[in-house]
């Protein structure tokens, strides 16, 4: 079994604002959407970016075989939400984007505005993935605050370094909040223990493996994958979540490129009774050396109607 995530990059049908600006771009991008998915085979690929649900429909189209879609009724201001795709057929169990109780709203620009939600909704279902499972995966899928800055006026430049600063500081409350928000779904989908439940929380995280917002994810400190600590159990395990990323291998450890600068910020983090069925990881499609993917700067404008994605696909293989 498969697992996957992928940031489609802006996936609106053409002629709006933010998506191809004619049909031949937008069936351009599609077939190379479906390219990836079909050799990428997941049994379920959480997705991101879905700005119109019947692009997501064109899409599926394009797909050969049966395929079940779920979506966020949570988008943000764009209209771009999360979502699933799968093989298997797909129910709905949450679909969130307040934060918990006790998160006080954070700030989010000059003028002291405030936010007390996540820009995103989070979606999780539950699916039976293969026959004579020993219960069914349970998975959340999240988009968390953006690192590219945008500024008053829809700049994305800044008037001066304070004001970078600033709004660098805004977005990581929002994406700490977020963070905080996220884990809180993964506590009800563990269901007090995560050895006795197939979990996964995946999709783009918007910051890589050690930072502050990616590790609050993870519950418990210790156990890391490569740890001498991983094959030990104790009772952390019960609310643990481990990230993938040390599976993959070094040389595919990177999902988007910024600036020329390789990073990996899109992730799947698993259950303890999921991260040790997981027998391999890796980004762009099975059996492949590298992601080939273009260098974005600050402004998400500037690919507009481009085919395929700026980011690559994260998986992870488990077996039975």
């Amino acid at each position: 079994m498969l697992l996957g995530t992928w940031n489609l990059e802006n996936l609106y049908r053409p002629g709006g604002e933010f998506g191809p600006r004619d049909k031949a771009a937008y069936e351009t991008k599609l077939a190379a959407l479906a390219a990836v998915v079909t050799d990428l085979d997941p049994a379920l690929l959480g997705v991101q970016e879905v700005g119109d649900p019947e692009a997501l429909r064109d899409l599926v189209g394009l797909l050969g075989g049966d395929w079940h879609a779920a979506l966020s009724e949570h988008p943000d201001g764009r209209g771009i939400r999360v979502g699933f795709l799968s093989r298997t057929a797909l129910r709905v169990l949450h679909d969130v984007s307040a934060f918990p109780q006790k998160l006080v709203p954070v700030q989010k620009d000059d003028e002291g505005g405030t936010v007390s939600q996540s820009g995103r909704g989070f979606l999780a279902v539950e699916t039976e993935p293969r026959s004579g499972a020993a219960g069914p995966l349970r998975v959340a899928v999240a988009h968390l605050k953006s690192k590219l800055l945008s500024y008053p006026g829809d700049r994305f430049q800044p008037r001066d370094e304070g004001e970078r600063a600033r709004y660098g500081a805004y977005a990581l409350y929002r994406r700490a909040a977020e963070a905080t928000t996220l884990r809180a779904l993964a506590d009800v989908l563990l269901a007090g223990d995560g050895r006795e439940h197939d979990v996964a929380v995946l999709g783009d995280l918007n910051d890589e493996v050690q930072a502050a917002t990616t590790q609050i994810l993870l519950g418990p400190p210790g156990s890391e994958i490569g740890t001498p600590g991983f094959k030990v159990k104790d009772k952390g395990d019960a609310g643990r979540l481990w990230n993938v990323a040390p599976l993959i291998p070094a040389e595919q450890r990177f999902s988007r490129i910024n600036s020329g600068r390789r990073e990996l910020i899109d992730h799947i983090l698993c259950s303890h009774r999921l991260i040790h069925r997981a027998t391999a990881a890796g980004t762009g499609v099975p059996g492949a050396v590298a992601p080939k993917l273009p260098s974005v700067g600050a402004d998400p404008q500037v690919r507009r109607g481009e085919a395929g994605s700026d980011h690559a696909p994260v998986w992870v293989r488990v077996g039975g």
